[in-house]
């Protein structure tokens, strides 16, 4: 699977302390300590990250077979710091972290490297997030921060304060692509780069479900579209367990794939579902229409820029615009592909009737070697359980 190589995970920063925290601060009262469980099965008891999680937090730390049945009330979160590799120590680990009275701890894995085996592994045992030596202290307490809640958090107010933002910051970015940059007004990867925090944890701390109830409404529906893929994309990328970069990158991706839309006239947009001939022929220029106005820009990376010119391409050749077929085809834009045909099918369109998860799913089955199968059966959890 898909995964980054290199480079530190940039976080967002968690949202401001609620208004009960607050007045806590102002008062000059004690703020709570966040309290976390160090498993390890290291021979110094993983001593460094220890150090780094004391800054934030009260930290316990214990060998993996000594892990509690149960933890206690006030555990904010666990940090596994394990051989993934090790059966043995999978194992001990498993069968408390999958048992009932730890499903709703959050739970943050150490890699010993990048490899796809040891991301899924944490992934399968309920990571909520990752880490990787060697550590960046800057960016495990960001890390922490966001992954496991403040004490003092009221976690529902927080819930519906990230959704905002996010929706929010998803919003103000199709505004940028679909108004101004045809208008000539410049559109610059940074601008992406500061809403996909914003967004990842919106879905993070709420739903995928909220995300959809929360952009179905919206007017617009280039717009809606968007952010109906944007929701699917970065849920996929969690459901996954993606490291967080990856899920940033996807989520820059689902973001300005539709880009070109802002170049076709609206008339032809309208009409997707009847298209022929001459409209049809305007309506397969957009991928060619994004990747250049995006080219001009001269910030977006070389992978961002292929998801924009190639999300219409299929398996067997029969894509547009450059008929790429196989290998040619690389992950990123696989991934895209998938989710914009499901989107387009559930999304309340002019003249569509949304279909439903279950014969949208079965329609996409149907396309056979058009798409990448694999990745819709991955796909499927989430898209039955929004």
């Amino acid at each position: 699977m898909w995964l980054s190589r290199c480079g530190s995970v940039l976080l967002h920063r968690v949202e401001d302390m609620t208004a009960l925290a607050k007045q806590s601060a102002i008062a000059k009262q004690p703020a709570a300590r966040r309290r976390l469980l160090l498993a390890s099965d290291r021979g110094d008891r993983s001593r460094d990250l220890a150090g780094i999680l004391a800054r934030v937090a009260d930290v316990e730390v214990v060998p993996t077979a000594e892990l509690p049945d149960a933890p206690s009330k006030q555990l904010s979160g666990i940090v596994v710091d394990i051989n993934l590799r090790s059966a043995d120590s999978v194992q001990q680990i498993r069968r408390k972290l999958l048992a009932g009275a730890y499903k709703p701890v959050p739970r943050l894995f150490v890699l010993a490297d990048e490899l796809h085996h040891g991301s899924m592994q944490a992934w399968a045992l309920g990571a909520t997030d990752t880490i990787a030596r060697p550590f960046d202290a800057r960016d495990i307490l960001l890390r922490i921060q966001a992954a496991f809640p403040d004490p003092d958090e009221d976690t529902e107010a927080a819930s519906a304060e990230a959704l905002n933002k996010g929706v929010s910051a998803a919003h103000a970015v199709l505004v940028k692509m679909f108004e101004r940059l045809p208008a000539g007004r410049a559109l610059s990867f940074d601008d992406i780069k500061q809403a996909e925090g914003h967004i990842l944890k919106a879905i993070k701390k709420s739903s995928l479900r909220e995300w959809l109830a929360a952009v179905g409404r919206h007017h617009n529906e280039s717009y809606r579209l968007c952010l109906f893929a944007t929701g699917f994309s970065v849920a996929f990328a969690q459901h996954l367990g993606m490291r967080e970069e990856d899920q940033r990158r996807l989520t820059r991706a689902a973001l300005l794939y539709d880009v070109g839309k802002a170049y076709v006239d609206v008339a032809v947009l309208d009409n997707y579902d009847n298209l022929a001939g001459d409209q049809l022929a305007a309506f397969r220029e957009h991928p060619r229409l994004g990747f250049n106005a995006l080219v001009a820009q001269g910030s977006f990376p070389r992978e961002t820029l292929d998801v924009v010119l190639h999300h219409h391409e299929l398996l067997d050749g029969s894509g547009y615009p450059d008929g790429l077929h196989g290998d040619q085809i690389s992950d990123i834009v696989r991934i895209t592909t998938v989710v914009d045909i499901y989107a387009s099918m559930v999304a309340k369109r002019a003249g569509h009737e949304p279909l439903t998860r279950a014969r949208a799913f079965a329609r996409m089955e149907s396309l056979g070697d058009k798409i990448d199968q694999r990745l819709l059966q991955a796909f499927r959890p989430v898209a039955f359980g929004s």
